[in-house]
């Protein structure tokens, strides 16, 4: 007698249209016994003002600067960048002779500029305790930061082609300081992530006709099996093809293809969703819950990338979240993730039903009262 297939027993593999690589689900793994390591639960008793943070308003940052007494979103040049402006160009044809090196070794020069956006003058908080208005404070922020860059480089007063806008949140993702902040790295070149996503979506686009992400936002408004969140402006998914166990998508519904074409509707829908997705994941497991957080948008206009590529981005954002089990268990890619394919033991179905159930307006400390 045949045995059914069943996706929530079986292992399978589920492909990503965006990145064009599939993941290995393993989802019968999920009941196996952990004796692994354990993350330490860091305290969140943060106070509001912290004398010894560099991010704090009024405080001195490790170089000298005095930050100033801010009481909104506040963004500085990053003072210790990843890439930098001021440096001479790299012409590999020029310094490099060798041909074997050429086709191997092959080496560019990456030029850009590197920001610290905090989200709030207040030390002890995070998204989830954030207000509404404080959000769209945020989101503003990321705008104006998109539209300044945008127009220099249609200037040409420097050789900006993409912002990767970014969050990182909590010690388990590497983030050395507590207080609310992101990043936001603006480079000469179209990083590799995105440049697999836009070329992607543009083939889809090219034989089909239609928008990737718009036919995808379709398919799971139809389903409705992965939603989390959903509002007039946005949707967010654990995708069909998602890693990490409580991984999301959140996705316009419109095709808005940067944050520069936001209106007021959607820059408030935008915060409420964040909001709510924000909360849902701390309430899963009681405690400020880690990830990465990436805005994913049009890259400026360029001669690598034509206006038919630009046309074919789609505003979403990732949430790259490592717990797994409880607020001290987390996944790793290791071992098969990294020699062979990215594998999960989740499946996006189980994972979206306990994000559902999860109360996305009341925060869990403030139940604790």
């Amino acid at each position: 007698m045949s045995q059914e297939f069943d996706f929530t027993n079986h292992s399978h593999r589920r492909f990503n249209p965006l990145t064009s690589k599939y993941i290995l689900c393993s989802p019968h793994r999920a009941k196996r016994p952990w004796q692994g390591a354990k993350e330490e639960i860091k305290k969140t008793n943060l106070p509001e003002y912290d004398p010894k943070c560099y991010l704090c308003p009024g405080n001195i940052r490790a170089t000298g600067d005095v930050n100033p007494k801010y009481e909104s979103t506040y963004i500085f040049t990053n003072d210790y960048p990843a890439v930098k402006l001021d440096q001479p160009d790299y012409d590999e044809e020029e310094n490099e002779t060798n041909p074997l090196k050429k086709k191997l070794f092959k080496t560019q020069g990456v030029k850009g500029k590197c920001f610290v956006i905090c989200f709030s003058p207040k030390h002890n908080l995070t998204l989830p305790l954030m207000t509404i208005p404080e959000i769209e404070s945020v989101i503003n922020t990321w705008k104006s930061l998109y539209n300044e860059l945008l127009a220099e480089s249609i200037e040409k007063k420097a050789p900006y082609k993409y912002l990767q806008i970014f969050e990182n949140k909590g010690f388990a993702m590497g983030c050395s300081n507590p207080h609310p902040h992101g990043q936001a790295w603006c480079l000469d070149i179209i990083p590799t992530e995105v440049n697999d996503e836009i070329t992607n979506m543009t083939k889809y686009y090219q034989e089909n006709n239609s928008h990737l992400l718009g036919d995808y936002v379709k398919l799971e408004l139809q389903e409705k099996q992965r939603i989390v969140l959903e509002n007039d402006s946005f949707i967010v998914v654990v995708p069909y093809w998602a890693l990490w166990p409580f991984e999301t998508l959140l996705i316009s519904k419109q095709h808005i293809k940067s944050i520069k074409e936001f209106n007021s509707k959607q820059t408030q829908d935008l915060a409420t969703i964040l909001k709510q997705l924000t909360t849902k994941y701390d309430n899963l497991f009681n405690t400020s819950f880690p990830y990465s957080m990436g805005i994913h948008q049009a890259p400026f206009c360029s001669d690598s990338h034509a206006n038919s590529e630009i046309d074919c981005s789609w505003f979403h954002i990732h949430f790259y979240p490592p717990l797994l089990r409880s607020a001290t268990v987390k996944k790793f890619c290791v071992g098969f993730e990294m020699l062979g394919e990215a594998q999960r033991d989740l499946t996006s179905e189980q994972a979206a039903k306990r994000l559902q159930e999860l109360d996305g307006d009341k925060h869990y400390m403030n139940l604790i009262e």
